[in-house]
């Protein structure tokens, strides 16, 4: 693996022997490279760039590959359509109903240039927006790539959002157009979209169609001179459609971010910064090749849905799509697509993998997953249970976990481990290539061996150009705790071997009796216990300590809960982390409120339980009755 890894060959190329060399001179000099990596990634630019980065408009406001002509289509789909590649898969794609299909390159182009001729016969061009609120289905990959082939901006919407959630996304981006689809197939039941599309879009006077693409059958809703339906539109269009020829700070992406903590953000994310950051990471990070299926389980409007489409398409790989619950009809459902289709490189967040152990081994044994060679995890930090389960039983000790982090304003990460280079349970080994981070205290001075803030001290090319509309916000958010200093918001720590880990997101931070904890601290030690399936930690007031510890547990099936266990499970947090952490109460539950991609919702959880009223945008919650449970518990 390390021999034939692609981050070898860029390595050999520029005289670099050790990973620490490679990290320092990456972050060292990372204008060099994000240079010398566009050739060795093979990105094409229709004309050359003249300047590699530009501060003068302040650190914050940094522009990148000034002068370059670009397009993202271009380089993931156009010249491979035309190559080699043209008649080899780059879509494959499996509903939870048993729906599969499969899209050459070659087929891929001709559908994303019809459906480019559709948005120009609607009157969108250049600059104009372009909602996707859609299933995880071919044509969302296609919907994404013809609106970044004639330069209009795509808004990828999570499928299960509400009609609020949609209509705020929409509204601030003044979206022209949205695609959407009658419903979608969920653990056998049919999921209308329309219906909450219609809701969204009659708040939106900026939207002039709605293109409804007919996924189960059925009645929906409809309004004359703006529903189209996607039949009757996009098949009669021509299959050739010049590619726009961009500037490369052009805007490809306005990626919202969850909006837990007000109002969502839309971060803003260009042709070329995207394609490099991205490309570097599945290139790098992930070693695809262009025999490689690569799935990562996900959504359109998560910010991994996007990246793996880009990432591996513009690397020749084929990227693979499930529509549905990673564990219906059964909880072997990811296990058996893996074994059928030879998926080579798979990614889940933690949560996801802690919920599919509630079954056991048995489920992932049963199949046959040796074409498996990369696995990927990101979302979360991990817990060393999880992350070991993860490890043998699905990579049967073969596959390094490249576990990544970064976020949907930087569409990528800031960590990530190498497929060369040795690993610890749980780490994310180091910082991404030519991003320049550090771990700091509150005073700004960085820390060893200590949890403190995740920062960036150089900008990087995919960095957020701004807020969609909101520029003070987006210094106020990202640049005002430090100047000129990025703060991610999250808790990390770099261990005395150099090993970075997460510990959590730091406005999820308990301070207890002066002390700052992450919560994911709290929840290994609990599951480190061995009857814990998933625990969720939370900072409650307390009149003496501040803050004091509550913990929320699924048990394993055949656990019962018992006075005895509650106090087990807090002498079991005292013990890995001090009296002082001991929580005050252990919570008993069936289950925690999440997303649909397997996060945890602590803030929710910390709400209700504190009785508060407005909980805020629940639209994102998959399994809204835990959150009354939380309410409920013993």
């Amino acid at each position: 693996m390390v021999e034939q890894a692609n981050i070898t060959r860029f390595m050999r190329k520029h005289g670099i022997a050790t990973y620490d060399e490679l990290i320092e001179r990456t972050s060292r000099d990372n204008v060099w490279f994000w240079d010398v990596v566009t050739e060795d990634l093979g990105i094409e630019w229709y004309k050359s760039y003249h300047t590699v980065r530009d501060t003068s408009a302040g650190i914050p406001w940094t522009k990148w590959y000034l002068g370059g002509k670009i397009n993202i289509v271009h380089n993931c789909l156009d010249r491979h359509a035309k190559g080699p590649r043209r008649d080899a898969p780059a879509v494959v794609y499996e509903g939870e109903d048993g729906a599969k299909r499969t899209i050459t390159f070659k087929e891929l182009r001709a559908e994303v240039c019809r459906a480019a001729n559709a948005l120009k016969s609607l009157g969108v061009g250049k600059g104009d927006t372009v909602g996707i609120y859609m299933p995880m289905v071919p044509e969302t990959v296609v919907q994404l790539l013809a609106c970044l082939k004639i330069g209009a901006i795509c808004i990828p919407i999570f499928s299960g959002y509400a009609p609020p959630a949609v209509a705020q996304r929409l509204s601030d981006a003044k979206a022209k157009v949205l695609f959407t689809a009658d419903g979608s197939v969920r653990r056998g039941k049919i999921v209308r979209i329309k219906p909450n599309a219609d809701e969204a879009v009659a708040t939106v006077p900026s939207i002039e169609h709605v293109v409804v693409l007919r996924r189960t059958g059925g009645d929906v809703p409809w309004r004359e001179g703006r529903d189209i339906w996607w039949h009757d539109l996009v098949p009669k269009q021509r299959a050739a459609c010049a590619t726009a020829h961009l500037d490369s700070e052009d805007v490809a992406l306005i990626i919202y971010t969850s909006g837990t903590t007000g109002l969502p953000k839309g971060t803003v994310h260009t042709h070329a910064g995207t394609l490099v950051q991205v490309s570097k990471e599945v290139g790098y990070f992930f070693d695809i090749k262009d025999d490689d299926l690569f799935f990562w389980l996900s959504d359109i409007g998560w910010m991994m849905g996007p990246w793996m489409i880009i990432g591996g398409l513009h690397h020749g790989g084929s990227i693979f799509l499930y529509e549905g619950a990673p564990n219906h009809p059964g909880p072997d459902r990811l296990w058996d697509m893996i074994e059928r289709h030879r998926v080579t490189i798979f990614g889940i967040s933690p949560t996801a993998i802690r919920m599919l152990m509630g079954s056991g081994e048995g489920p992932v044994r049963a199949h046959d997953l040796s074409s498996l060679r990369i696995l990927g995890s990101t979302g979360e930090p991990w817990d060393p249970d999880s992350w070991t389960w993860y490890f043998e039983n699905v990579g049967g000790r073969r596959c390094p976990i490249i576990n990544i982090s970064g976020g949907t304003d930087i569409v990528g990460c800031f960590l990530a481990p190498l497929p060369i280079c040795e690993l610890k349970p749980c780490t994310l080994r180091g910082p991404g290539l030519g991003m320049v981070i550090d771990v700091w205290d509150e005073d700004g001075h960085p820390l060893r061996g200590e949890v403190g803030y995740l920062v960036a001290t150089q900008p990087g090319p995919s960095m957020t150009r701004g807020l969609w509309g909101a520029p003070e916000r987006y210094i106020e958010a990202y640049w005002s705790r430090w100047p000129d200093v990025w703060d991610h918001g999250d808790w990390a720590l770099i261990d005395r071997d150099g090993f970075w880990f997460l510990r959590g997101r730091a406005d999820d931070t308990i301070k207890v009796a002066g002390r700052r904890i992450g919560p994911a601290e709290i929840e290994s030690a609990l599951m480190d216990h061995g009857t814990v399936r998933e625990a969720a930690a939370i900072g409650v007031p307390h009149p003496v300590k501040g803050e004091g510890i509550v913990a929320f547990v699924v048990l394993k099936p055949g656990v019962e809960p018992t006075e005895r266990l509650r106090d087990e499970l807090k002498d079991a947090v005292a013990a890995h982390l001090g009296k002082v952490d001991r929580p005050e109460d252990v919570r008993f539950v069936r289950d925690l409120p999440k997303t649909r991609s397997a996060k945890i919702v602590r803030r929710v959880i910390k709400k209700r339980f504190l009785g508060e009223t407005n909980l805020g945008d629940l639209s994102s919650v998959e399994n809204p009755d835990a959150i009354e449970g939380i309410a409920k518990s013993q």
